[in-house]
């Protein structure tokens, strides 16, 4: 659906380039969690994505399309949740009124729906809503468009815990086969029971790209409270009941994904990681 091909760009102010020929693609029906440290250039991707920055090199196409090109054919079809953003202090429906015909899959229907997962009403005013009830009123928006690829940033931000539960299900109410949805955050366990992809990436570097399933095929998530397992493990950290490993799935074990661990893992130990995925013919 959206291919992201060598990417170069580099704030004004600085003279570090956030992307240095990046590349990756992301398909259609899947959930991305997009993963990296501060710095990494995960909100950057996005606004390059949208094509609200002009990339120094490289280019993304959505469905052939070159984004910066900010044709109809794109627009109409992507959406931006940015991790800030204002909102005009008039009432829903108004809001819904004057922006909803620029996305001609948008349903009124779908809005409603969505907002009743966060336990809103649509008869309210923009203006007088806290900024967690802003951030749920525009992803509701956001996700009754209906677009093809629907970018998020920090998404849970904002959100107390009913409401970042909320948002899980929200999300997966949304989700269609032809749908691209991609998350960027920091709060990695508002997300690992939505997601089915993780993308972590460091340094213009994508130092993992696998669904879910796979990483849980190749990889064991395991608490441990006696250290038995510890020589054995790929990574650990500790806590306060032993340890919690990651580890070789040798016994095609099942396992629940734990992102925070994933993520540390990966940083720490780049290669070994990705040993297991594209060169299982070597010894660990």
């Amino acid at each position: 659906m959206i291919a992201v091909e060598n990417l170069s760009f580099t704030y004004r102010r600085s003279r570090q380039p956030v992307l240095n020929e990046f590349s990756l693609s992301f398909h259609p029906g899947r959930v991305y969690g997009l993963l990296g440290k501060n710095g990494a250039g995960k909100s950057t991707l996005l606004y390059l994505m949208s094509g609200l920055l002009t990339p120094k090199n490289g280019k993304v196409l959505f469905r052939d399309t070159d984004v910066r090109r900010r044709l109809p054919i794109t627009l109409q079809d992507m959406f931006l949740v940015p991790e800030e953003f204002e909102l005009p202090a008039v009432s829903l429906v108004s809001y819904i009124e004057l922006n909803s015909p620029f996305y001609p899959r948008f349903s009124k229907e779908d809005m409603i729906k969505y907002l009743h997962y966060f336990e809103m009403d649509i008869d309210v005013n923009l203006g007088a809503l806290s900024m967690g009830q802003k951030k749920k009123v525009f992803m509701s928006f956001a996700l009754a468009t209906n677009t093809s690829l629907l970018l998020m940033d920090e998404p849970t931000n904002g959100l107390d815990i009913p409401g970042k539960s909320q948002f899980r299900k929200f999300i997966a109410s949304g989700m269609t086969d032809d749908k691209t949805i991609v998350i960027s955050t920091h709060q990695v366990r508002d997300i690992d029971k939505l997601i089915d992809h993780v993308l972590i990436m460091e340094e213009s570097k994508v130092l993992l790209d696998e669904s879910t399933a796979r990483i849980c095929e190749k990889l064991l998530f395991k608490d441990n409270t006696h250290g038995e397992l510890l020589e054995e493990a790929l990574y650990a950290i500790p806590t306060v009941q032993g340890n919690c490993l990651l580890l070789p799935n040798v016994e095609g074990e099942e396992t629940e994904i734990n992102l925070e661990l994933l993520f540390n893992a990966t940083l720490a130990t780049p290669e070994r990681i990705a040993q297991l995925f594209h060169d299982q013919n070597k010894e660990l």
